[in-house]
C-alpha cells in the first residue's frame, strides 16, 4: 500500500447522514482509500443513496455482508423476526433496483489486506460472529485461521481482543447503527500497520426523520408506530440479525 491511512467502514445500513460525516472525518485524517466490510443499504433510511455513495469510493477491499446476501437469498432469522426482516429487505430491494442489488449480492465474502483477513461475521459465516468477551467454542468460527488478525463486523460493537490460536479479533463497529451505547458512528483507520478506532458524531435526528418519512410512505416496511419510533426500530432490526446480543441497559 502507499502508506496513507485506509478507512475501515462496516455496517453502514443505509445511514447516509452517518456515512457523510465519517467520510468527511476520514478525509481530514488523510485517508485516500477505503475498506468496505458489508451491510451497506438494508434497514436504513437511504438505501440507494448510501449504496451509490459507497460504490463511488476508491475501495481497496469491498466485501458483502449478510444483508447484502439476503437481497437474493432467504434471511436466516427466527420465525418471529421474519416479517420485519423480510419487509426491510423488500423495502431495500425496491429502493436499490435489480442492478444495484445484484452488484451488492455478487461481492466476495472475504478478502485480504496486508496479511489481515477481512470478513463480515467470521471466517466461516457472515452471521456467526465473535462477541466482545471470549465465549466457549469460538475457535470453531476461525475456520482453521491462526496467528493473524481477523477484521470483521456484523455485531455493531467496536472492540479488539486476543482470539483463539494466536489471532487478534478486531471489530471497527458500525457506521450506521452502533449497538454499544454510543450513538456516534463507529469506524477505524489502518495506518502503518496499526488499526485505530474512531467515533464520529452526526445528525442523528436527520436520519431519524428520514426513517420516519420512509416508514410513513411505505407501510410495508413496518407499522406506523414503528415509523414514529425510527431509531428504536433500526436498533431492533439490527438485534434481530444478531440474536446473541443483549438488549440495551
Amino acid at each position: 500500500m502507499n502508506g496513507l491511512p485506509i478507512a475501515l467502514l462496516y455496517d453502514v445500513h443505509g445511514n447516509l447522514a452517518a456515512l457523510e460525516a465519517v467520510l468527511a472525518e476520514a478525509e481530514q485524517a488523510g485517508a485516500t482509500s477505503y475498506l468496505l466490510g458489508g451491510d451497506y443499504a438494508t434497514f436504513g433510511p437511504w438505501p440507494r443513496e448510501t449504496a451509490e455513495r459507497l460504490e463511488g469510493l476508491p475501495a481497496v477491499v469491498r466485501i458483502r455482508g449478510n444483508v447484502d446476501r439476503w437481497l437474493r437469498e432467504q434471511p436466516e432469522v427466527p420465525q418471529s423476526a421474519r416479517p420485519l426482516v423480510t419487509a426491510a429487505v423488500d423495502a431495500a430491494l425496491g429502493s436499490l433496483g435489480p442492478e444495484l442489488s445484484d452488484r451488492l449480492y455478487e461481492l466476495p465474502e472475504r478478502a485480504e489486506l496486508d496479511g489481515i483477513l477481512v470478513v463480515h461475521g467470521s471466517p466461516v459465516s457472515d452471521v456467526e460472529t465473535f462477541a466482545p468477551d471470549p465465549e466457549s467454542g469460538e475457535e470453531q468460527m476461525l475456520g482453521g485461521e491462526k496467528q493473524r488478525t481477523i477484521l470483521f463486523g456484523h455485531s455493531h460493537q467496536q472492540f479488539r481482543r486476543p482470539g483463539p490460536d494466536g489471532t487478534t479479533l478486531v471489530n471497527p463497529g458500525s457506521v450506521g447503527m452502533p449497538l454499544d451505547h454510543d450513538p456516534r458512528a463507529a469506524w477505524a483507520l489502518l495506518e502503518e500497520g496499526e488499526i485505530r478506532f474512531r467515533r464520529t458524531a452526526y445528525d442523528v435526528e436527520r436520519a431519524a426523520a428520514q426513517m420516519r418519512s420512509r416508514h410513513d410512505a411505505e407501510p410495508t416496511a413496518g407499522s406506523r408506530r414503528e415509523g414514529r419510533r425510527a431509531r428504536s426500530t433500526s436498533e431492533s432490526t439490527a438485534r434481530l440479525q444478531n440474536p446473541h446480543l443483549a438488549a440495551p441497559s
